[in-house]
């Protein structure tokens, strides 16, 4: 199974998202979209895992949403990862919270013993929109840095549930679903 540690935006959001959007999706840029209801924050990517590991790590999903609590998310400005001009990932930006920090950080450190390093990057908090498709060339962007100034969205997300998701690759994009979720009160 391939699977993430993820903060699951509620419909409403997740659907002003995707239709904020859409202008971008227009433009036909060679990326691969995540699907409107795909839309998540990823707080740990564990990639390839063996099903019989699965009790462990939903265990380990338990610890780190204990004592932790619901969340209010500020969704808001866009951006690139890596550079305009040739960019890897397209995402939404989440503004700072303590909150968010604090339960980042305990999933790194529940996950850690059972053989998934802590993260060297710094955790910067976005919601990833779409993924450059690797062979594009630098041109097939022209116009993206104005087209994201141009998209207007702001929404606050409350998210009460740390969800252990499964990824599966199709053809169109990556289907996920919940494999465990657990309530931050």
């Amino acid at each position: 199974m391939r699977l993430f540690v993820a903060l699951n935006l509620p419909p409403p959001v997740r659907e002003a998202l995707w239709a904020a959007t859409a202008r971008l999706r227009d433009l036909e840029l060679p990326v691969k979209w995540v699907r409107g209801e795909g839309v998540h924050l990823t707080l740990k990517f564990l990639g390839d895992v063996a099903d019989a590991q699965e009790g462990e790590l939903a265990a380990a999903l338990a610890r780190a949403a204990a004592g932790g609590r619901a969340l209010s998310l500020a969704l808001g400005g866009f951006g690139v990862f890596t550079q305009k001009r040739r960019p890897r990932v397209l995402w939404v930006g989440i503004a700072p919270e303590p909150g968010l920090e604090i339960l980042q950080h305990r999933v790194e450190q529940e996950f850690a013993p059972l053989g998934f390093p802590t993260e060297a990057r710094p955790f910067r908090p976005h919601v990833t929109l779409g993924r450059a498709a690797r062979d594009a060339r630098p041109v097939a962007f022209s116009g993206l840095e104005e087209a994201l100034g141009r998209v207007e969205f702001t929404a606050t997300a409350l998210v009460s549930g740390l969800d252990l998701m499964e990824s599966t690759l199709q053809s169109g994009g990556a289907v996920y679903h919940v494999r465990h979720s657990e309530r931050l009160p």
